[in-house]
C-alpha cells in the first residue's frame, strides 16, 4: 500500500474512534470546559459590540448588554440614519427610536414592538452563550457523535433537537476534534427539504472569560448562498 495513504487511512480510523469513544454530553461537556473554562456563563454579566454585514444593504452596528442574573437585556443598533433600543427587563420591555418614545404610528411603520425585543434577547442570548446554551431545558442532547466532513475539515458532530413546546428545529453542532472548541452549526426546519442554514466560524474574542467566535458567516443550506457576517468586538478597555 503506499505510505501517504496508508498513514492517512490510520488517522482516518483513530478519528472514528475518537467519534465512537465519546457520547453526545460528553463532548458538550468538553466543548463547554473549552469555551468557558471558568463557569461564567450562568452569571455573565458583560456588554459587547457586533456589526453585521449583509449583501446590498448599510451595515448595522449594534451594542449588546446581557445581564443574565438580573434577567436584563439590551441592544442599541444603528443601520443608516436609524437607531433602535430595545430594552427587556425582568420581562419588562422598553423601545426607542431615534432617541425618542415612538409613536403608534412610528411603531407600526418600522415593525418595533415587543415581541422583537424578546426575539433579540433569545438571538442574540442563544447564539453567543453556545455551546454553554446547550444545557438549557428542553435540549435533546443525542448520545451518538459523529466524524464528519463540513466545510473541508473533519469535525466531531453533535446533533441536537429540541421538546416540541421549545423549537422544532434540528440543529449539527460541528466541533474541533483536537480542542473542542465549537467551529460551525447548522440549523434545518425540515431536513428532507434541506433548508435552514449554516453558519461558520473565523477567530475568536473572549469575553468576560469567555470564548466567543469573532466572525460568523451565514449561508443558505440549499444553494450556499451568502447571507451575511456578524463581527464581534469585545469592548475597549
Amino acid at each position: 500500500m503506499n505510505k501517504p495513504i496508508f498513514y492517512l487511512l490510520l488517522c482516518f480510523v483513530g478519528s472514528q474512534g475518537i467519534a465512537q469513544k465519546i457520547s453526545g454530553p460528553e463532548l458538550l461537556e468538553k466543548a463547554i470546559k473549552y469555551h468557558d473554562p471558568d463557569g461564567k456563563w450562568e452569571t455573565f454579566k458583560g456588554t459587547f459590540f457586533i456589526t453585521m454585514e449583509t449583501p446590498n444593504k448599510p451595515k448595522r452596528d449594534s451594542k449588546i448588554t446581557i445581564d443574565i442574573p438580573n434577567e436584563y437585556f439590551y441592544v442599541k443598533a444603528t443601520q443608516g440614519k436609524n437607531t433602535t433600543e430595545y430594552t427587556v427587563d425582568k420581562g419588562k420591555c422598553s423601545i426607542s427610536f431615534n432617541g425618542e418614545n415612538p409613536s403608534e404610528d412610528i411603531k407600526k411603520e418600522h415593525k418595533l414592538n415587543c415581541e422583537r425585543a424578546n426575539t433579540y434577547k433569545n438571538y442574540y442570548t442563544y447564539l453567543y452563550g453556545m455551546p454553554m446554551k446547550l444545557k438549557d431545558p428542553g435540549a435533546i442532547i443525542h448520545e451518538q457523535v459523529n466524524l464528519d466532513k463540513f466545510m473541508g475539515e473533519m469535525y466531531l458532530t453533535l446533533k441536537v433537537t429540541y421538546k416540541k413546546e421549545v423549537g422544532e428545529d434540528t440543529w449539527y453542532f460541528y466541533f474541533n476534534q483536537k480542542n473542542y472548541a465549537l467551529e460551525a452549526y447548522q440549523f434545518y426546519h425540515d431536513e428532507s427539504k434541506n433548508d435552514g442554514e449554516y453558519i461558520v466560524f473565523t477567530g475568536m474574542e473572549i469575553i468576560n472569560g469567555i470564548k466567543m467566535p469573532k466572525e460568523r458567516a451565514w449561508y443558505y443550506n440549499k444553494n450556499q448562498q451568502y447571507l451575511g457576517t456578524d463581527i464581534l468586538n469585545a469592548p475597549k478597555e
